[in-house]
């Protein structure tokens, strides 16, 4: 997954909800290192009372593409499909322009 190309990441969750917090952590835990160099991270964590509320995550590209995920309903892999999907269109472009 490229990541290179992210701007912002905005994530909400509990991490007392066992499907939408495990699924936020693993893309958290992906993203690099230097990551808070180069990208405005804000994540929201609610509390143990807060558990049944729905998780999201948003994303924004260099390009100024926003993308929206629900937690609730989707999986690491399929979260970084789309991200890795979006990455590779602006990496083809970036490449084309020279």
């Amino acid at each position: 997954m490229l990541t290179k190309y992210i701007t912002n990441v905005r994530s909400r969750f509990s991490p007392f909800n066992i499907r939408s917090g495990k699924t936020a952590r693993n893309f958290l835990a992906l993203l690099p290192p230097n990551a808070r160099t180069t990208m405005k991270i804000d994540v929201q964590m609610l509390g143990r009372n807060a558990s049944a509320q729905p998780a999201s995550m948003a994303l924004k590209f260099k390009d100024g593409k926003e993308m929206q995920f629900d937690l609730e309903k989707m999986k690491i892999k399929d979260i970084q499909e789309e991200v890795g999907r979006h990455s590779r269109t602006l990496k083809r472009q970036e490449e084309l322009a020279g």
